[in-house]
């Protein structure tokens, strides 16, 4: 088992994009929404960290394929359970609280969709759970994708990722011409090709190493642009353009420098995405996301939703959810594991992003 350089680094980066997006408009705030929001530089955040999940757990799901033929789903949704639900539920749990004491008010049906993870279809959801949408996305990739893998096998589970970057284009526009805007960019069929790109990268970063084309591209001193692209295309406020062609090329312009970055993680841009204050704040990323949103509110007026007030707020209440329940049940599920097993953890998927990295042909790469 080892740490993959630099994923903590662009995690990091990805909560900083969501962090911005929402302190956009927020009391006290000294960038002009307009700026914050042209670029969505939010949904550029979530998109980030739909590809890298979708490369994480497939780089985990494949080498157990490899050496026991398939993948064992109860100890990966028991792994996924410990992981999320435990940090998630306090979470919710807490909203419940404040909406019962009045403090807050939720929209009818936000605490039910939330509990089932179904609310990227709950489209009247109101702020305070507003972002569980995304984590529901998570969920529904982590019940389908290990069970796609067991029951067609690699080979045809990487043709049903493709079919799927193929087919969500077809499937926004076909809402969007249905009327239901509302959906889109929400809901899983319309944002899953996304997870799928990080699938591929996964299990194809090795072969694509091999042709010529694809060194020339990573090693290429325009290889910035890749990234400039994916940002650029947040910028775009053409829906239709968005929806067939621009949310795919920016999942494959975040995938290629996903991969960029885990290969050349020796030069300055891997020394800053592996420094130690980066690679913290990628680990805390799932709890700064979590504790976030109830308190970066640009409807509200309230103190505790006033900048710096309501970030340092988030921040507090992300310290106390990673060092009170996130590393506990995290240490509890190694030591269950270890138990279960015999021997130590050996595809585990602990708050660090590891797992073992196929064999890259360059000295530079991890």
């Amino acid at each position: 088992m080892k740490r993959i350089p630099s994923l903590d680094g662009l995690r990091a980066i990805s909560i900083s994009f969501v962090l911005l997006g929402h302190l956009g408009g927020t009391s006290g705030f000294p960038v002009p929404p307009s700026a914050v929001f042209f670029f969505e530089v939010a949904e550029l955040g979530v998109r980030v960290f739909f590809v890298i999940s979708g490369f994480l757990i497939t780089g985990l799901l494949l080498p157990e394929m490899e050496q026991t033929g398939t993948i064992s789903l109860r100890q990966f949704y028991a792994r996924r359970t410990l992981r999320i639900f435990p940090a998630y539920y306090a979470m919710l749990m807490c909203i419940w609280l404040a909406s019962a004491a009045g403090v807050l008010n939720l929209n009818a049906g936000d605490l039910l969709h939330a509990f089932t993870y179904t609310t990227d279809y709950h489209s009247s959801r109101s702020w305070w759970l507003g972002h569980t949408w995304s984590l529901a996305v998570e969920e529904q990739f982590y019940l389908l994708w290990p069970a796609t893998l067991v029951l067609f096998g690699p080979r045809r589970g990487f043709a049903i990722a493709v079919g799927v970057l193929l087919v969500v284009p077809l499937v926004r526009l076909t809402e969007w011409y249905a009327g239901w805007q509302a959906l889109i960019g929400n809901s899983f069929e319309t944002v899953c090709d996304a997870l799928a790109t990080g699938c591929i990268l996964a299990g194809a970063r090795d072969a694509l190493w091999k042709k010529l084309w694809y060194q020339r591209l990573l090693t290429s001193r325009w290889f910035v642009c890749v990234p400039v692209i994916a940002f650029a295309l947040s910028g775009l406020s053409r829906p239709r353009f968005q929806f067939a062609v621009g949310m795919t090329l920016s999942n494959l312009c975040i995938a290629v420098t996903i991969d960029w970055a885990v290969r050349f993680d020796k030069g300055r841009v891997g020394r800053l995405l592996n420094a130690a204050p980066l690679v913290f704040v990628g680990v805390l990323s799932y709890s700064l996301y979590l504790w976030q949103q109830p308190f970066l509110n640009r409807t509200s007026g309230a103190w505790p939703a006033r900048f710096p007030t309501n970030l340092a707020l988030a921040c507090a209440c992300a310290l106390a959810s990673y060092y009170l329940i996130e590393r506990p049940v995290l240490a509890l599920r190694s030591r269950l594991h270890a138990a279960s097993t015999g021997r130590d953890a050996r595809f585990r998927d602990p708050v660090t992003a590891t797992l073992p990295l196929p064999n890259d042909t360059v000295a530079s790469s991890s």
